[in-house]
This record gives structure tokens, sequence and C-alpha cells, in this order.
């Protein structure tokens, strides 16, 4: 079997790839697969591992005797599915691979926030804390998650895991079904399920672990940030568009939340001039590159994936098969 593997940068050199190495010939290229590029690239590839490519009907054009595509990703919105299926190309894609990454980032982006992390490192750093008479700093209050309300919308796999830890932390939490469900599942029953409003009404925090789709696009924008508490921190590890970026530096500005940790952005890489950069102070913005996902651990098991996706495809199985 010939496998040709790209985008290998945005999974990480680090990372042990010989499970793809023991299926078959594996051909190694660090950018995306284009238009240009895929004849060359793909000729006589049986199997396509990708990352954020465009898969387009003209690419696979170019590829005729293409079999599977397999994602390193659990999104599979950059694969035109139906043109895929025209053709009989499966399209497979890994899935809870980065829970236990995103819930540990979503929680350190809070902290880092919350305890004012940034300003108490410097202070340190600075030679300020040495030359002081007092044994401590006091001038940044912070507050327990212990008794705070919690809220999530999206209750998947990344959001039960939040809300697990949360409640170890003593929060009191909520969720809006971002499917828009209206009835618990044996895994959320134990939590409180409300409506949108009242979500963004109750909050202390309020975490985001939802797909993106027409129901969450916008969902949080300039009427929802008027809902909230003025001391509520908004935390977004799901998807960019699901919070209007524009409504969110108001908001901010203006003191209608008091804070924000995002770690996925409407354009990625971060446009330069997004309105984002206007707000310097860490205690009220904080941004981490979308690598909430990306610990070693959750890397490695979704290459790890992917190689068992191709092996049951060997095996006429129809393993995380979309579409």
């Amino acid at each position: 079997m010939k496998i040709v593997a790209v985008e290998i940068d945005s999974v990480g050199n680090d990372i042990d790839y010989s499970s793809l190495s023991k299926i078959g010939e594996v051909t190694f290229f660090k950018d995306k697969i284009t238009e240009d590029n895929a004849k060359e690239r793909l000729g006589g590839a049986d199997v396509l591992c990708i990352n954020k490519s465009k898969i387009t009907a003209e690419i696979l054009d170019k590829i005729p005797n293409l079999k599977l595509i397999c994602e390193f990703a659990t999104g599979f919105d950059n694969v035109d599915i139906k043109e895929c299926a025209k053709r009989g190309i499966k399209v497979a894609n890994v899935a809870g691979y980065s829970t236990m990454s995103v819930a540990q980032h979503t929680f350190a982006l809070l902290f880092y926030i919350m305890e004012a992390l940034k300003d108490y490192d410097e202070f340190v750093k600075s030679g300020e804390y040495a030359s002081q008479s007092h044994f401590c700093k006091l001038d940044i209050p912070f507050h327990e998650i212990d008794g705070m309300t919690w809220g999530i919308i999206g209750m998947g796999n990344i959001g039960r895991k939040v809300a697990q830890i949360a409640t170890a932390f003593g929060a009191k939490v909520i969720f809006y079904s971002a499917s828009g469900r209206t009835d618990h599942n044996s895994e959320d029953e134990q939590y409180e399920m409300v409506s949108i409003d009242e979500l963004l009404e109750r909050s202390d925090v309020l975490s985001l672990h939802c797909p993106l789709s027409d129901k969450t696009r916008g969902i949080i924008d300039e009427a929802a940030f008027k809902k909230m508490k003025k001391t509520a921190i908004l935390i977004n590890v799901a998807r960019g568009p699901v919070v209007n970026e524009d409504d969110l530096v108001k908001a901010l500005e203006d003191g209608e939340i008091a804070a924000a940790g995002l770690d996925v952005l409407t354009v990625e890489p971060m446009k330069k001039d997004s309105p984002l950069l206007r707000i310097q102070d860490s205690k009220k913005l904080f941004v981490t590159p979308h690598m909430a996902w990306a610990s070693v651990e959750a890397r490695s098991r979704c290459v790890e994936e992917v190689a068992k996706n191709i092996l049951a495809f060997e095996k006429g199985e129809a393993r995380n098969i979309v579409g």
C-alpha cells in the first residue's frame, strides 16, 4: 500500500510515525496538497493523510487511484465528501484523541487569567519581590472556582471532561446543548441543562466545547455578552467563529465581561490587523495559537488512530468512515 502523509509540520516532527511505515510505503511532505502539486505527489497513492489541506473535485481529478483519505483530525469539512463518494474514495477521521489535552488547556487558560500569573511572574523576575519587605503581594485579587457556576456549551467528550474537573474544584456545572437536544443522556444527567439565556446569565466561567455549525456560528455575540455577568470569564477552545471577535473586543473594552481566554480564532493564523490585538492586558485577554489539542500524547494518539483506520480499511472494515 502506498501512503502519502502531508502537513507533517502540523502534527509535529517530534512524533513517532513508525505505525504508518509498518503498513506500507510512506512518503512525507511538510506542506499541503494543492492543485499544482497533487498529481506529482500523489501519483499511484492509495492513501492520503492530511490535516488542513482542501481536497476539492479538481484535486481528486488528478489522483484517480486514491482509495482512502485519512484526517489527522476530527474535523473533515476540508474534504469534499460528495465528490469523494462519487469516486468511491472513503474518508476517515479520528475522534476523542485530544480530549485530555483540550480539557487541560481549558484550565490553563483560566488560571493564567484568573490568577494574573503573568503579572506575578514579572513581579518576581524583575527583582521587585526581592526588594520589598513584605512576604507576599496582594494587590491583584483572585477568586476560587469553588462555589462558582461553570457554564458549558457543548457537552461532548471534552465538555464532559471539563465538567468533571470543574466539579472536582467545587463548581456548580450547568450546560446548554449545542445540538439543541432538550433531554439528558446517561453521561451528563448529573449536570443541570439550561437554556442558552439562562446559561449566559448564570455562568461565572463559560467554556465553549461545541462543533461549528449553523446553530453555533456566532452564538457568542454582542447580545450574548450583554446577558453575561460583568465578572464572567469566557474560554473558547471550540472553533473561532463560535465567538464574534469584534463583539468580544467591544465587550472587553466596555466591561461587559471580565476576561476571555482563546485558543481558536476566526482566521488562523491571526490577521495582522485583528481587533484582538488592541487588548494587550493579559488579565483581560489571553490568546494561544490553536495548540490546546496538541500535547505530545494527543498527537501520538492521533497518528496511531490514523494507522488503525488504514489497517481497518485494508481489512474491509469501515472504521471511523465519515460522510
